[in-house]
């Protein structure tokens, strides 16, 4: 008798080969998908799982992003990088293009463009008839991402109603969608922050170098860091400080803080996520502190 050697499988692996199966139950339920790249850490681990799921071939679906047009510039420029290193297509569509066809009014100029994204999202979902948008989505950095199933439904208006989802039992995922209609699709959505760092290490991803430590202007907004730049000058009574830090997420400038730190590589970053017991949002998001509408609400409105 041959003696059969079971593979030990980690919590990562499991993690992986879920995240895989949805990407293709995904390419292969929806006519038209497309995957949300930013160039932040989540949708890079979507990357590689989607080259694990579809290599040598190419993706069965184009990479979306939309942009604020606040965003930090290295991370587009290693989004640029990416998207032309895995010879992927690249579908940018602006926050400042629908400011210009005046579907997006900004109450001063100001004022933060990221919620005004699901405009631009809703908009490009209709310009090229995606029926399904993979986004990086976890659920533990906000409590309305709990309610979201792994095919999100969203109606013909492109919005999301938590009490009308599908259910998903035994893992079974429904993409199916009438015209109009539109899935977003989280594969990732069982992952931490730790999970994602993690991932990180184990595949030798390359990141945005704003990741990891490094020296910032910054000026103390309540609990958070606001960085000094053009987009978010320091007002007269302001103390500016040169400060170490890191972004634990990247997004629009002007509501994105960074945090104190001096982990300057991914097991240091590792290390510090392990221990810090405030969630990355509460720790890095401007918006949420100061907004008046709650993450759920911009979700029912298109929000990612």
């Amino acid at each position: 008798m041959s003696t059969l050697t079971r593979q030990t499988l980690t919590h990562l692996d499991w993690l992986e080969a879920e995240a895989i199966h949805i990407l293709r139950e995904v390419a292969g339920q929806c006519a038209n998908p497309a995957l949300l790249f930013s160039g932040g850490k989540d949708s890079i681990c979507l990357l590689r799982l989607a080259e694990k799921a579809f290599r040598p071939g190419r993706f069965p679906f184009p990479l979306l992003h939309i942009d604020t047009g606040h965003n930090y510039p290295e991370v587009i420029a290693f989004r640029d990088r990416r998207a032309a290193e895995l010879g992927e297509r690249l579908i940018v569509r602006s926050v400042e293009d629908s400011m210009a066809r005046g579907s997006v009014v900004l109450k001063h100029s100001g004022e933060s463009r990221n919620k005004h994204q699901s405009v631009t999202l809703l908009e490009a979902i209709e310009e090229f008839g995606f029926d399904a948008c993979i986004g990086g989505a976890r659920r533990d950095e906000e409590k309305a991402r709990a309610k979201e199933r792994i095919m999100s439904f969203r109606d013909e208006f492109g919005q999301w109603d938590p009490k009308n989802q599908r259910p998903e039992l035994w893992n079974l995922f429904n993409a199916r969608s009438h015209k109009g209609e539109n899935i977003r699709a989280f594969p990732i959505s069982n992952w931490t922050e730790l999970d994602v760092w993690q991932y990180i290490e184990r595949e030798q991803l390359e990141l945005p170098n704003i990741y990891f430590a490094h020296e910032r202007e910054v000026v103390r907004k309540g609990a958070l860091l606001q960085p000094v730049t053009e987009l978010t000058p320091a007002a007269a009574d302001d103390k500016v400080e040169t400060l170490r830090v890191r972004f634990r997420t990247v997004g629009d400038i002007t509501c994105t803080a960074p945090v104190e730190s001096d982990a300057d590589s991914v097991a240091k970053i590792l290390l510090e996520t392990a221990t810090t017991t405030i969630t990355e949002r509460g720790a890095t998001r401007l918006d949420d502190q100061t907004s008046d509408a709650s993450m759920e609400q911009r979700k029912k409105e298109g929000y990612f």
